[in-house]
């Protein structure tokens, strides 16, 4: 019998709580311009809607996978391939936590914020998850729902978008590549014998997969740097995300140089999940000192 537990890792905890985190750094540094007197339940209000949402499209994404994560190692526990939860009963959950989401969005905060969630969901579910199993550019295809949800959060706040909104939403798409390359070399084997097509299946020796995450993460240095260009954040931002990214820039090259890959694509894997979240708050403290 299922339990809450089960229901509950259906969801994807922790890429449904990037999701909200990311959408609530946007909402945090947009102007409050469509925020109403109600500003706390609002926000609230907003919150659960992008976390219903997110929750919604993880277990949407499960329920048509749970096949394939059955065959894999690292996602044969996973409740609907184990057996603890009924396929139908994953897609009910997961209509119903995606509808609640929608709604909350659509009925509370602008059609923009409405639409944009679900262009999220349709997106994920309708080209990232089935090109998987189509070509290696599905890395770079899922990164676009991946980078929705800051833009989620701005137009919640603010009711139309803006240049420091456009920048949130590249920060977070050209991060997912060196996060989900790295990831992708560690699990190559899962990966493969799922039939998934993956860039590490027609580059064994990770020649390629080292030298796009390289490439990838300089492109995001570059952009990280465009906040302060633009004026957006302050010399303090500038001299703090710097130090950022020559770590995150370190990993990025150890692990494109490294004979033996493995250990450095942990070590890049591991500084993504940490240099995110900084990077994030970062702009969000900044923000509060330096309004833009």
């Amino acid at each position: 019998m299922a339990s809450f537990n089960d229901f509950y890792q259906l969801t994807k905890p922790r890429l449904s709580f990037l999701s909200l985190f990311s959408a609530l750094i946007g909402f945090a540094i947009a102007p409050k311009s469509a925020v109403p007197s109600w500003a706390l339940l609002y926000t609230v209000l907003v919150s659960l809607g992008i976390a219903c949402s997110a929750g919604g499209a993880a277990v949407l994404n499960q329920w048509m996978e749970h096949r394939l994560d059955g065959l894999m190692e690292r996602t044969k526990d996973r409740p609907i391939p184990a057996g603890r939860v009924r396929p139908v009963t994953a897609l009910c959950f997961g209509l119903l936590l995606s509808g609640t989401g929608l709604g909350i969005l659509y009925g509370l905060s602008s059609p923009l914020t409405g639409s944009l969630a679900l262009l999220t969901l349709l997106s994920y579910l309708l080209l990232y998850t089935p090109f998987k199993k189509l070509s290696p550019i599905n890395t770079l295809i899922g990164a676009f729902p991946g980078a929705l949800p800051p833009l989620i959060g701005w137009s919640a706040a603010e009711g139309s978008l803006s240049l420091m909104a456009g920048l949130l939403f590249a920060l977070l798409f050209f991060w997912q590549m060196p996060h989900f390359y790295a990831l992708a070399w560690l699990y190559r084997e899962d990966y493969a014998s799922a039939g998934f097509k993956m860039l590490t299946a027609i580059d064994p020796k990770g020649t390629a997969v080292g030298q796009r995450s390289f490439i990838y993460t300089l492109i995001l240095v570059a952009i990280t740097l465009l906040p302060f260009y633009f004026g957006f954040t302050s010399l303090i931002y500038l001299i703090a995300v710097s130090a950022l990214n020559l770590y995150f820039l370190f990993r990025a090259y150890a692990f494109m140089r490294a004979t033996d890959k493995g250990t450095q694509a942990r070590n890049l894997f591991i500084a993504s999940i940490l240099y995110l979240p900084l990077l994030l708050l970062l702009l969000c403290l900044d923000s509060a000192v330096f309004n833009f």
